[in-house]
Formats: structure tokens, sequence, C-alpha cells
């Protein structure tokens, strides 16, 4: 029904719909952001990794704080998986968290704000008091009408109204605007230039304010060293360094004490749906990862490279999401699964209304002109329980499972359904079930 009426409605006013319940959330709810130190989380990459860790940095200093993000909510230390599908969930659930964490004596709240959020206005009536922006890849996607600039626009609006969100005072100190850029992106003057208190740019490349060096990876753990201290990280991959370069950003700017942001980026070991390990007592790893697009599916296999033991195999579950995403994705992810990974299982993520079997066979052509031959390192398989089987199945001793596309995800979309879904669950009972056959 709601295809229905976006087809005969204008988008004018479709917007004014969708601005018309923010600000009605918002006011049923008491507007409680004014009353938290709010920290918008921004970009295509690294948002959910970085959110986190500014949580656990705020919560190692002793700091109350709340989160919602594509994986989780949190309040305070209570954690909730986002059972919504969407990163920025609707204007009622997201004030009425917000509210929540106020009543629970939160002081601050850590928001991950995607670009189709601000798209339909779900960041009116937040008052933000600092943006960061992690990494901005292109992304296209019918809510922008497919065209990245209308992406980077949305991402820029809330750079550009902060200045104009109302000043606080918190525990009777003035909150200062606060704007965070990662500078390796190309854009990065376009988000410095909006009004700030303080402005501050990170990043892997030199120049930035706050780059990394002798980034380490040692059994698994990742440390670096930052602005002349060295920080050690709970979670895996070097790509979370990155992320990790973002919190701390983020935290100085907050005069966070520099052992209170080390504790909390060691504290933070499992984020939902993240390179999350899977262990039933297996002989092999088995890591779940939200992975959904070619950057990502990378970082994700390099992190499997540095992580898997001796001449253990990489096996990775692969698949891409319909519904209005990008399909210029699926022959990118294929091959790199292909180039990176011993053995690949292409299956099924969230189709939505779209043909399952062509999203597969997109990626599966890929990866077959990249060297991988079907039904010998490179399987087809449209049901997902069925593909990560198959992927467990393959596996030996010391070998590297990885199961990309959904992370934790609480529900999968086929068609008009949607049934409810968790790669870490599924992951968990096929491992037993392998685990019996092998026996």
């Amino acid at each position: 029904m709601k295809k229905i009426i976006k087809i005969f409605l204008p988008d004018f006013l479709i917007n004014i719909y969708h601005l018309a319940l923010a600000y009605l959330g918002a006011f049923i709810y008491g507007f409680p952001s004014g009353k938290l130190i709010v920290i918008g989380v921004l970009g295509t990459r690294g948002k959910t990794s970085t959110a986190n860790l500014i949580w656990s940095i705020l919560d190692a200093a002793g700091e109350k704080a709340g989160l919602t993000g594509t994986a989780n909510f949190r309040i305070g230390r209570e954690e909730h998986l986002n059972k919504y599908h969407m990163t920025m969930p609707g204007r009622f659930v997201l004030q009425k968290l917000l509210r929540k964490m106020v009543n629970a004596g939160c002081r601050y709240a850590v928001i991950e704000t995607p670009s189709e959020g601000v798209e339909q206005w779900r960041h009116k009536g937040i008052f933000y008091d600092a943006a960061l922006l992690t990494k901005l890849y292109p992304e296209y996607m019918a809510v922008h009408k497919w065209d990245y600039e209308r992406c980077k626009k949305m991402h820029l609006k809330v750079f550009e109204g902060l200045h104009r969100q109302p000043r606080k005072t918190v525990d009777g100190k003035n909150v200062p605007k606060i704007i965070v850029v990662n500078s390796d992106n190309e854009e990065k003057n376009l988000f410095l230039k909006p009004r700030a208190d303080k402005k501050i740019t990170y990043g892997l490349n030199p120049g930035a304010g706050l780059t990394a060096t002798s980034v380490k990876t040692e059994n698994g753990t990742v440390s670096f060293e930052a602005g002349g201290e060295k920080y050690e990280l709970g979670t895996k991959g070097t790509f979370n360094v990155s992320n990790a370069l973002g919190a701390i950003a983020i935290a100085d700017a907050l005069g966070i004490d520099k052992r209170f942001i080390k504790k909390g980026l060691k504290n933070m070991s499992v984020i939902p749906g993240r390179m999350e390990k899977i262990n039933e007592g297996q002989n092999f790893d088995a890591f779940v990862d939200y992975a959904h697009d070619g950057p990502s599916l990378a970082a994700a296999l390099n992190a499997a490279g540095e992580t898997k033991k001796g001449g253990g195999k990489i096996i990775i579950v692969v698949g891409a999401e319909g519904g209005g995403r990008d399909k210029k994705k699926r022959p990118v992810m294929g091959r790199l699964a292909a180039e990176k990974g011993d053995y690949v299982v292409v299956t099924s993520v969230d189709p939505y209304e779209d043909n399952p079997d062509e999203i597969i066979e997109d990626i599966v052509d890929a990866a077959e002109k990249s060297g991988k031959i079907r039904n010998e390192n490179l399987f087809a398989i449209s049901g997902r329980r069925e593909g990560i089987r198959q992927a467990l199945k393959l596996a030996q001793k010391s070998d590297f499972v990885l199961i990309t596309g959904k992370g934790a995800e609480q529900s999968m979309i086929i068609g008009s359904k949607t049934i409810p879904w968790d790669d870490r669950r599924i992951v968990r009972e096929e491992i037993k079930e392998v685990v019996k056959l092998k026996k």
C-alpha cells in the first residue's frame, strides 16, 4: 500500500509527511535530545563500529551513554539488537529510545545517522552537538534517486545544521559544537566548511590532525600509535584502526582522559555482527560480518587473512540484497570473493521483491571470470541456511569461515514476507550439526 501511495503522491507532500512525523515524535516524548549530549556518526562505512567504540570510551570514563545504530541499541550497559532492519528506526521508536536514555540517567547519546535517514527527515527533532564523518564511499540507492551527489548532500545537511542547533548546558558546562572528519575522504573540505567550535581531522594518510603509526597485528590483536599514545583494540581487523581514530578524536574533543580512551578501545571486544566470532568448539574459525558491498567485503577478507591460522583456507559466504540497492556492486563482490577466498558460497541475503537467483548469478558470473570453478570451489545456493551449511561442511582444521551480508540483523526479507533470522544463531546451529557429521 505504501509503495502505491508513493507513486501518486508528489515528493513535497511525502517530505511534509516525514517532517511532520519527526517533530510529532519529538514533541510526544518531550524533545529528549535537548537533555543529552548528542553525537551523530555519519558516513557510508564504519558507522556502527565507530559508534560502539565511542560508547565504550564513554562507558570506561564512567559516563552513562546511550546508542542507536544498525546493529544495536544501548541504554547505559543495557543492550538490545536492532530488530527494525534500518539503521535509524521510525521517529517514534527513535524518540522513545532517547527518552529512555534520559530517564535512565544517560548524559550522552551516540546516534548513527545514515543518509537515507536524513532523506526521510528522521534526524529532525534531534539536537546534535557533534557530527563525525567516517568513510564516504560512492553509494547509489533508490531513496537518493540513484544520485551519489544527493547522498553526499544528505550527509552534509547534518554538518551544516549543527551550529543552528540549540546550545546546551549540561552539569553547568557549555557543550561545544564539534565537527570531526575523516581526512581520507576526497570531500573532507566540504564537511569541514560548516561552522563549529571545534574541528578535528583524523585519517590513515599523512596530513590528518590525528593519524596512526606503527599499526601491528599480533595473534589477531591490533595495536597502533596515535598522538604519542599507544592503543590496543579489542576488535579484529586493521580496518578498525580508522574507526578507532574517529572515536579517539571525538573523545579528545569532549575532554575524555587518555587512559579511559585506551580502556574503552580495549574493552570493546564484540560489536554485534561485526567480525563476530562464533565458537562452538569446532577446529576451525567462524566469523559473522555485516560486509555487504565491495569496500566492506575487502576489509573483512583482509581481516580474515590477518587472523587465520597457518595454512588455513578462507571460505566465504557472500551475497547481495535487492530492494533498491545498487546492482553494480554485485560483480565487484564476486570478483573480490574469488580473488581473496579459497572457496566461495554465493547465497541470498535480503532479495526483497527482486529475483534471488538473478542476484546470485550476477555474483557467481564475476567469480567465475576471476578463476573460480562452479561446484568445485564456487557454489551457488539460494537458501541461506543451506549456503551457510555448505561453507561449514567445507571447513577443515585451521580454516577460516567468513559469513557476510547480514551481520546481527534479526530478520530476512523475501518478497513481501519478513521472517525471523539471525546469522549468528544459524551458524551456531549448523556448526553443531556439521561437527556431528564429521565425527
